[in-house]
């Protein structure tokens, strides 16, 4: 039976998210103080349809608007946080 001792491909060992996101495309690290899950639903989107702003949406330009836009579409109150109650 063939035994391999293959490559560490971890790059993570324990470096935190901000270093990561340089290190790692797959890596994105958010420019938002507020919205921050309405921030990451854009980029989500936006990666894999090819967006020619993602670059920008990644840096955190261009996309207070889009995100406005989307809260305002889909109706949802991100004013008191994403997350889920204690």
């Amino acid at each position: 039976m063939p035994v391999g001792i293959g490559k560490c491909t971890n790059k993570s060992k324990g470096r935190p998210p901000s270093v990561m996101a340089q290190l790692i495309r797959s890596v994105v690290e958010l420019k938002a103080e507020d919205n921050c899950l309405a921030h990451a639903i854009i980029l989500a989107i936006a990666n894999p349809d090819k967006d020619p702003n993602y670059e920008s949406y990644r840096h955190g330009y261009k996309i207070r608007s889009v995100v406005r836009n989307l809260l305002d579409t889909t109706g949802i109150d991100l004013d008191g946080g994403g997350g889920s109650p204690n």
